[in-house]
């Protein structure tokens, strides 16, 4: 009972005290603190808390592989490093321009090439061909012509067996290179210019046929005949001996070449007579310079003594001086050959104006002729000192007399025509009338 009456005076001691006015006034009159910018503790916890949280977020967004927006960035915030949209667009469009370009370029690169490709074709084709002529490959030049035909090769000897030793020496030394391709792309043509370096044979030619005929002379003195086979031989032999101890000459030509295509290749229209030419070093025919030289003939001489280039009018001695050599005419006589047929012997002073020795059989090209008719070289039955000085070498400077033999058809004039020898169809000429009774 006396704790019921204690609990009942605390009860009431407890609510007076709520009720008394001087709690209020001490709560009022508690001291207000400055804010010194120092925080209190509790906001520091606060803030270590908050610090806490964002450290144990940005965690989270790193363990996360940085996902996108992972601290609510500010879109608008500008991003260190970060490149404006604008400028993004630009440079995108400038890479779409660069690659058109560079592919732009690349088809036109493409587009030149083919062409030069189409352009050099009938330049190798002109290469190839002249290829085959320096090897002397008849069957790859047939196959390079458009008209398969090499039958102007036979004119000059060049696919006679006898000489392809000599002629192929002389073409594996030509050289040549491109100078101009005419293209038309059109019209599958081109027009294909080749500068060629070649041997001019002229000095080999010329020290032949002297060896030759010293030779060929001295058989028929002899009595001894060659046959086609033995003649072909021995000038091949001699030809080829002297292309080797000669010193070459080269001489230098443009050929154009008409190239056209057919059937995806291109071909050479023609073998042309400047091809011709220098494959056979400068040269027309051998046989037939040696054949003309033994019947005492130029080149181009035919049994009309008019065809000779001279005038019987104008002309009354077969006298004549040239750079080489200087003739005389000295007498006539008729005699015999060895045969006991009539012959006519010819008398004249031969000198040699050149350097080097030589012979009036080299030189000089005597010609006879009755009633429009040649007169064949005759071999006499006498010895004459002066028949021997036609085929002696001669020393520069040196004369001496010379005696040419010609048979005689009958008794009637004899026409003489005198030229120069191995002059190639050119050169001096003159002529004289010979009263026979």
């Amino acid at each position: 009972m006396d704790d019921n009456k204690d609990n009942k005076y605390d009860d009431e001691a407890v609510s007076d005290l709520m009720d008394s006015p001087h709690i209020d006034d001490e709560a009022d009159s508690t001291p207000d603190v400055e804010d010194d910018g120092i925080p209190d503790e509790n906001s520091l916890e606060g803030e270590d808390n908050e610090d806490v949280q964002l450290d144990s977020e940005e965690d989270d967004i790193e363990d996360d592989g940085e996902t996108e927006n992972a601290a609510e960035i500010d879109e608008d915030a500008p991003v260190e490093g970060a490149v404006p949209v604008g400028r993004n667009r630009r440079k995108k469009k400038r890479t779409g321009l660069i690659l058109f370009l560079v592919v732009l370029i690349l088809v036109a690169g493409g587009a030149a090439g083919y062409y030069m490709y189409l352009r050099n074709q009938p330049q190798e084709a002109v290469e190839e061909y002249l290829s085959a002529v320096q090897r002397l490959d008849f069957t790859a030049m047939e196959g390079m012509l458009q008209s398969n035909d090499l039958s102007a090769l036979d004119d000059a000897d060049l696919r006679n067996d006898a000489y392809t030793e000599f002629f192929k020496s002389i073409n594996e030394k030509m050289t040549f290179k491109i100078i101009r391709n005419d293209f038309s792309l059109n019209n599958g043509t081109a027009r294909v210019t080749a500068r060629i370096r070649y041997i001019d044979g002229t000095e080999i030619y010329k020290e032949t046929v002297s060896e030759f005929l010293r030779q060929i002379v001295s058989k028929a003195f002899s009595g001894e005949s060659l046959t086609q086979e033995d003649t072909q031989a021995k000038l091949a032999s001699i030809l080829s001996e002297k292309a080797a101890s000669t010193e070459p000459v080269y001489s230098e030509t443009d050929i154009l070449y008409p190239v056209i295509k057919t059937d995806n290749t291109w071909k050479i229209v023609s073998l042309d007579d400047a091809t011709v030419k220098l494959m056979s070093a400068n040269f027309k025919s051998v046989e037939n310079e040696i054949n003309q030289t033994l019947d005492g003939s130029s080149q181009d001489a035919t049994d009309d003594p008019a065809a000779s280039g001279t005038d019987e009018g104008q002309a009354d001695s077969i006298d004549m001086t040239t750079s080489n050599f200087q003739i005389r005419y000295t007498r006539h006589q008729t005699a015999n050959d060895f045969a006991g047929n009539p012959c006519l012997l010819v008398y004249y002073d031969y000198t040699n104006l050149s350097s080097e020795p030589s012979s009036a059989m080299v030189d000089v090209s005597l010609s006879a002729y009755q009633n429009d008719t040649a007169l064949s070289a005759a071999i006499p039955d006498t010895n004459d000192d002066a028949l021997d000085h036609y085929m002696a070498e001669i020393q520069p400077g040196q004369t001496v007399s010379v005696c040419q033999a010609f048979s005689l058809n009958d008794t009637s004039d004899v026409t003489l025509v005198a030229g120069e020898g191995l002059s190639f169809g050119g050169g001096a000429a003159t002529s004289q009338i010979l009263k026979l009774q």
